[in-house]
Order: structure tokens, then sequence, then C-alpha cells
């Protein structure tokens, strides 16, 4: 795969100035004509504007929160679907030259919308990969190049396709575009036997803010860093991966055990939380969190439910747990065996009779009015902590969250290896949801401060120093760009969250592949100053002094 030739760009950037210079047509028009003049397929496949029939159902087809989606929210000015990488291609350098904010969706999952929506009215254009998402596997070389708006269910579905002893440790939801998911780390539940998903990341091809297409070779080592879990929407536009497949046995084990407070609940997720990163590597057990009907009939309560994965037999994982974890209980008629495969669906809570074909249609299960938050702890909860969760969670109509156990392979890799940095002493990571229905749409402030209280009340008991945050899980809390700008102070208060001290290095690299700052959003990584505003900076800080 090789890179598109300079000829290419330069032909498009003279036709594109003179576009810029004599054209006073509208955004739409400016953009389609120039676009028009390069793409040989016809536009109206893939061109959307807010009077085309189809806008509105693109824009929603692949939104996981439907927050993003209210008529108040401003909406991009165009979507355009691309067939072909050189239509991506012609679609950032159209961008670049008109100065319009472009924003790129391969999933549609992150959670403050930031690839489809603007917080900052900032007239923008969506390009939409959903039509990239071809998946080519190599058992023999143990590998697989994966397009952009592939979703990772369709990934796992083609990798057991071609082997039943294969797989790729990336996402639990089935739905997530694989482009994105991977920039910001991708965790999975082999994630303590085999890292994140940019762990296994052998290669890529992108379009860097000049319009070029660089593989690993072309876009040099810090690049390819800073990609793999540096958050997307700031380097440049994901086209493919190249990821490494991993090992699985035949046959694994899942299951699935609830606690409620009646039955002792707190007792055993305190014991969860010093045993869950100590466990045997190939087994992970995260607990999801949620209020019902308790005991008694009309009194709720809340639920801990132990949904595991385990990469191996039902024999020795009853073995592992009766040693490592008993207070929980687990039986032999809680476990069920199954393939690699079919624990996919399993963990992304698709019934039993659903086929795996289904991971095919790369369809959200999970839409709804939802705001997230996230944190990462150390330290094990002490019971009175939890207890004052569970206060907290009695107080909100749905509450949900959900714990992932690190340790394992997560402890073994550096915090500098790839930019994702919450690795060796990370007990665990919580994610904070509260979701509401169409009768709060408009006014959904109480869940929203709900949200922030039970945030504000855990600062106890998590990291500090920064209190860290997962880039997947994005959150406009910690702060966003200005309109039209970044700041390096600014950005720093959310970057260092999200990094820690890997942040620095990707502002360093952003600042050399972009000092233009073309690819933006409201967390998007800054560029530092460039020299002449730090001297005039400086000249008026010490003329300020004098």
């Amino acid at each position: 795969m090789e890179s598109s030739s300079t000829s290419t760009i330069i032909s498009l950037l003279v036709i594109l100035l003179s576009f810029s210079l004599a054209s006073s047509d509208s955004f739409q028009d400016n953009f389609y004509k120039c676009l028009n003049s390069q793409i040989s397929v016809p536009l109206s496949n893939c061109f959307y504007t807010p009077n085309n029939p189809s806008f509105t159902p693109l824009l929603n087809s692949s939104a996981q929160n439907l927050r993003c989606l209210l008529p108040s929210v401003p909406k991009p000015e165009l979507i355009f679907t691309p067939l072909t990488e050189s239509d991506v291609q012609s679609a950032v350098i159209c961008s670049k030259q008109l100065n319009i904010q472009l924003k790129v969706r391969s999933g549609g999952h992150d959670y403050e919308g930031l690839s489809y929506i603007s917080e900052t009215g900032t007239p923008f254009v969506v390009v939409d990969l959903s039509k990239l998402r071809s998946v080519s596997v190599d058992i023999e070389g143990n590998n697989a190049w994966v397009e952009a708006g592939a979703t990772v269910g369709e990934l796992y579905y083609r990798i057991a396709e071609k082997s039943k002893i294969h797989g790729y440790p990336a996402g639990l939801c089935s739905s997530l575009g694989i482009g994105g998911h991977i920039t910001g780390g991708a965790y999975g539940s082999m994630m303590r036997k085999y890292g994140l998903g940019a762990d296994n990341v052998l290669d890529a091809r992108i379009i860097d803010a000049n319009g070029n297409i660089l593989d690993r070779e072309s876009m040099g080592e810090d690049l390819f860093w800073a990609i793999r879990g540096g958050g997307g929407g700031s380097f440049g536009i994901i086209l493919a991966w190249k990821v490494k497949l991993v090992p699985v046995p035949e046959t694994v084990t899942v299951f699935t055990v609830t606690k409620t407070l009646e039955q002792g609940a707190t007792k055993i997720l305190y014991k969860w939380q010093q045993v869950a990163d100590k466990l045997d590597e190939d087994l992970f057990i995260r607990v999801i969190t949620q209020t019902g009907d308790g005991a008694k009939k009309g009194v709720r309560t809340v639920s801990n439910s132990y949904n595991a994965l385990f990469l191996g037999g039902v024999d020795r994982l009853l073995q592992i747990m009766a040693e490592s974890f008993p207070e929980l209980g687990l039986q032999r008629k809680d476990c069920v065996e199954m393939s690699w495969l079919e624990s996919v669906l399993y963990i992304a809570g698709y019934p039993s009779s659903v086929p795996p074909e289904i991971l095919l249609q790369g369809k959200s299960t999970f839409k709804n009015y939802f705001k997230a938050k996230s944190d990462f702890v150390k330290e094990p909860i002490p019971e009175s902590g939890l207890e004052g969760i569970w206060k907290r969670f009695l107080e909100e109509d749905t509450p949900l969250m959900i714990w992932n156990p690190y340790g394992g392979m997560m402890s073994k890799i550096s915090e500098s290896d790839i930019p994702f940095p919450h690795r060796n002493g990370t007990l665990f990571k919580i994610q904070y949801v509260t979701i509401w229905g169409d009768a709060d749409k408009a006014s959904p402030g109480r869940h929203v401060e709900w949200i922030r209280k039970l945030y504000n009340y855990m600062s106890t008991y998590v990291s500090k120093f920064p209190r860290e945050a997962y880039v997947n899980y994005r959150d406009l809390d910690l702060g966003m760009n200005k309109y039209g700008s970044t700041d390096f102070v600014q950005a720093s208060v959310w970057g260092s969250k999200y990094f820690k001290n890997n942040f620095n290095r990707l502002v360093r690299i952003k600042t050399k592949v972009d000092p233009d700052n073309f690819f933006r959003h409201e967390q998007s990584i800054p560029t530092l100053p460039k020299e002449g505003k730090q001297r005039r900076r400086r000249g008026r800080r010490s003329h300020h002094q004098g």
C-alpha cells in the first residue's frame, strides 16, 4: 500500500485556490464543487445536506448518545460518506483550503458526540467513514487489516470465520467503530491477558493535515505512537489499522453472578477490589452496579453483577475461584462453556438465541440519553465508602456503574509505551453513567447534577494528582477548547487526566505534524504557541513587570 502521489495533491490545491478566490457561493456549494472536481462517483451517493431526506437518518445512524441529537444541538452543514481513501483525501484538502472545520466519525460512540456535533457553534462538515469497513484477515501472518468504519464486532466475526483459536483484545460493545476505538486505547475482556487493542497494533494508514496518506514507515514512530491511545480527532484521519491477532482457546467460559445488598453485596465487592487485579490473567471479572426491586415489594435495592470471561474450561475456572475469590460462591451451574466468538455476544449483552451474524449489522444496542464520567482506583474503597455510593444510587432513577479490573498484562506494559497511561498500580477503572428517557430529554439537569455530585463524592477514593480519566469516555465537564482554538495551559487540565505525563509528548507531536491545528475539536490535543506569539507574550509580561 503506497502513499498517493504529490501531483494529485498539487492539482487539487490549484483548483481549490481558484474556488477560494473567486467563489461567493454557499458553504455547501463550495464544498460540493471542490469534491465534484476530484471524485469519480456521483456525489449524490455520498453527499448529504440538511435538505436531503437521508441526512437525519444518516446523522442518527451510529450516534449512541441521544442527548447529542436534540434539536438544540448544532448539526453539521453536511455529511460526506467517502467510498475510497482518495475520497477522504479530497475531503481533507477541500476542508483545509476552504477553511471549513472537519469532524470525522467512524462509529459514533464518543460520549459527548464530538465527532458529529459542535459545542462551540462553529460550522463544520462530518466525514462519516461507515462505508469504509473492509476486513482482511491473515491467519498465517497472525494479523488483520481493518478499515476505520468497520465495527469491532465485524472484526471479531471475520477473525472467527477464519479460525477458532484466534481473537483480538478490543471493546466489549460490538458496535464500536474500530477507527476511533483504538485511538483511545480500546480495552476489553482480554485486556488482563493481552493488554489493550492499541497495544496490539502493527501498522496504520492515516491521512495527515496536508492530505497525505501515510503508513507506519512514512509517518514515523512519533506519530505512530500518538495515534495509538492519544485520542481521536487530533492527528489525522485513521483509514485502517493493521492489528495483531492473539491466541484464544477453542473453549472459553463465561458467567454472571448477581448479589444484592441483602445478599452481602458490600462485603463481596470489598473483597473483589482486593483480588480482581491479582487473579489469573486468563480471568476477567467486571462488576456492573444497578438498582432494582429488593426482597420487599416496592423497596429498591442495589445489585452488583459479576460478569466474567475466562480463557479456559469450567474446571480450571472453578479451581481458581475457590482459591482466590470463594466469597462470590461461584458454582458450576453459573458457568457456560462456549467459543470465543459466542463469548463476544455474551459479554455484549445479546441473548443466547441471537446468531453471531448480528455482529455484521454493526448497530448499537445501546441508544439512550446519558451522561458518563470515569475514574481510576489505586486502593480498595472501604465498606463505608461503598455504602455512601449505594445511598446515592438509590436517589437516582437509572444509575449505572461498571468496574473493570486491571492487573495482568496491564501492569507489565510501561505507562509511556503508548499514550494510554493507566497501568501499573491501577486496581480497576470505574465508569459512571446516568440514563434518562424522553420525559426528561429537554431538561436533564437533575440527572447531570446527580452524576456530578457522585463524582465529587468519589474524589476521596480515586486517583489523585492528577485525578485520572479515560479519553474514550469523553467528559466535557473536565474542560474544553475555546471557539476555534486550543490553548496549551487550558487543555493541560483535562490532558493530564487523560494522558498523565504523556500529554506533553502528544502536544509536541501535534505541533510538529499539524502546526496549524487543522484537526481540532472541543478536547483535541493543542499545539504549542508559535514563536512569534510566544515572544509577544513574553514582551507583554516584561512590560507589565517593568
